[in-house]
């Protein structure tokens, strides 16, 4: 009985040594991706801007991934030495290519934009971010091909030489005005390793941010300027309405419609405020859905009649033949027509006419077809100082004029925003005492340009 205990015991301790020699065996293994996943998620953490918390997480799940990886038959135990004489692992500059690709899915993963270069500066991968960045990015392309930027350039060769990170602000013009911070950290020693990267670029971008920051002060600058000509009308009707004309029905009568009028612009002013606000924000984002032009202006024309219908204005669609697909937000979209054609029939003839046409031209040098979308008055005209400054946040051609029919002066600054992030150009004429044409120009789906 005993010596059957015993031997149990013996096997027991058997099984216990042989699974503890396979598991060091397999950590002995993996020692290598765990370690470049270890460098992996620490750069990201002290560098690129990742949470502790996060880079834990991450790095405990991909080091069960990893370890939970079955050897494969040339990876046995029996067949390691031999695996290792044939020069799967015959120096620190080589490493077996199912393991150095596991670090791939990580940079997937990052929420950031995200590029892996060797040794020579050429591409090894990148993650989705990256690519809506550079899109015509590819595999095995020199970093000085995805980028002409000069600056990004030099950060790479200077991180490829220092045990700091690089850290190097981009500055973009066309399509958008944007900036975008670019942090170069090296991996592991300057010697290349095979199937590794050397260099880690993470891009953060930072335009939403300094956009937030030139909002406030234009806030500051203008709204308040704004808003002050408003509240000091309430707040001159409420004293009289509580002093004077305490007493006197037809005058309370009258002062409550002006505070009425003066609490809608206030109202209006506000909504215009926060749309802009959205606008600025979302510009250097392009769209992703699909509309056709033809389809917006009709509906835009019918939401209006019945303002048309009051000020005695005719609105016409002329439309194109089929479809007129652009890549475009439909709410922004209607939102400009809907801007335009309200500025048309506000301040337009009274029973004159307004036109909204789709149609397709050649524009540029060299031409290249794109599509039109116009929306034209037959009013008084607006004289040709005031055309360069329309755009402009309050900028008003007639400053008594517009705040009388209901103007906020943000109007064509949201229209002018709007065409902007879908990529769009927004062109405008006028003849004084014959009318005004706000032409809007797009790239059509499926063109040559998009």
């Amino acid at each position: 009985m005993l010596a059957r205990s015993l031997s149990a015991v013996r096997y027991g301790l058997t099984q216990v040594g042989a699974e503890a020699r396979a598991v060091l065996h397999r950590l002995r293994r993996r020692a290598r991706p765990l370690v470049l996943v270890a460098l992996i998620f620490w750069a990201l953490a002290v560098f690129g801007g990742l949470s502790w918390t996060l880079a834990s997480v991450a790095l405990v799940a991909m080091a069960m991934v990893i370890m939970g990886q079955e050897p494969s038959d040339s990876e046995s135990d029996d067949d390691f030495t031999s695996s290792k004489s044939q020069g799967r692992f015959t120096g620190p500059g080589n490493l077996d290519k199912e393991a150095a690709a596991s670090w791939r899915p990580l940079l997937d993963a990052i929420p950031d934009a995200v590029v892996a270069l060797d040794q020579n500066l050429n591409v090894m991968h990148f993650n989705a971010l990256f690519q809506e960045l550079f899109p015509k990015v590819r595999p095995g392309q020199p970093l000085s091909h995805v980028s002409r930027n000069p600056e990004l350039n030099e950060a790479a060769e200077r991180g490829a030489l220092s045990n700091e990170p690089v850290v190097v602000d981009l500055f973009e013009r066309v399509p958008v005005e944007r900036r975008i911070s670019a942090t170069v950290s090296r991996l592991g020693g300057r010697e290349g390793r095979r199937n590794l990267p050397l260099l880690l670029i993470s891009f953060r971008d930072l335009s939403e941010q300094d956009k937030l920051a030139q909002m406030r002060a234009d806030f500051i600058a203008n709204a308040s300027h704004e808003l002050r000509t408003p509240l000091a009308s309430l707040r001159g009707f409420v004293e009289t309405l509580q002093g004077p004309a305490r007493d006197d029905p037809e005058a309370r009568a009258r002062f409550l419609g002006i505070m009425s009028s003066q609490a809608n612009r206030m109202t209006r002013l506000i909504d215009d405020l926060l749309s802009l606000s959205r606008v600025e924000m979302r510009v250097h984002l392009p769209p992703r859905g699909i509309l056709d032009l033809n389809e917006v202006a009709a509906y835009v024309a019918q939401a209006l009649e019945p303002l048309a219908a009051a000020s005695k204005v005719k609105v016409i669609v002329t439309k194109s033949d089929g479809p007129v697909r652009i890549r475009a937000d439909r709410d922004e979209i209607v939102q400009v027509l809907q801007n335009l054609v309200h500025n048309a029939i506000k301040y337009g003839r009274e029973g004159g006419r307004v036109e909204i046409a789709v149609s397709r031209v050649l524009d540029g040098s060299p031409p290249s077809p794109r599509v039109l979308v116009a929306v034209a008055d037959d009013g008084p005209g607006i004289a040709p100082e005031h055309l360069p400054r329309l755009t402009e946040r309050f900028y008003r051609a007639n400053a008594s004029a517009s705040r009388d029919k209901g103007g906020t002066g943000l109007g064509l600054a949201i229209v002018k925003h709007i065409v902007i992030r879908h990529r769009g150009e927004l062109r405008i004429s006028s003849v004084v005492g014959k009318g005004s044409t706000f032409s809007i120009l797009f790239d059509e789906l499926g063109s040559a340009r998009t």
